[in-house]
């Protein structure tokens, strides 16, 4: 029997934090929750996370991410991970993710103009998406 339910994520909400007229300095978990970029609200809700590191480098390199690039990412993670994969190189574009597989963790990125060398180690596969 074939079932027509859509499943969304929740939508994603992120509180607006204002300090108070006294208060120059916001706390430490408001200051963590303002942090959080796009880029991770729509990867955790598309299945992905985005490890410490990643975020720093996505920010750093100003490396710009899509829901399309994203849904590339995705299907890429979804191919290697019936293959077997466990720690895969995803090429999209100009950028390049490692992500663990079976995590589904997107461990860094790099931007096309970051990869001089062009050597990725740890890793046992490729996709380019």
């Amino acid at each position: 029997m074939t079932t027509n339910k859509v499943f969304l994520p929740p939508p994603i909400v992120t509180p607006t934090i204002r300090p108070a007229a006294s208060d120059k300095q916001l706390s430490q978990p408001a200051a963590k929750a303002e942090g959080k970029k796009f880029a991770a609200y729509l990867a955790e809700a598309q299945g992905l996370q985005l490890s410490h590191h990643a975020r720093e480098r996505l920010s750093q390199r100003q490396i710009p991410l899509t829901a399309e690039t994203w849904g590339r990412v995705l299907k890429a993670v979804d191919k290697v991970a019936e293959k077997g994969g466990r720690d895969s190189l995803v090429l999209v574009g100009d950028m390049a993710l490692v992500i663990n597989v079976p995590n589904r963790t997107v461990v860094t990125a790099v931007d096309g103009s970051s990869m001089k060398e062009r050597v990725f180690t740890n890793i046992d596969s490729a996709v380019i998406a």
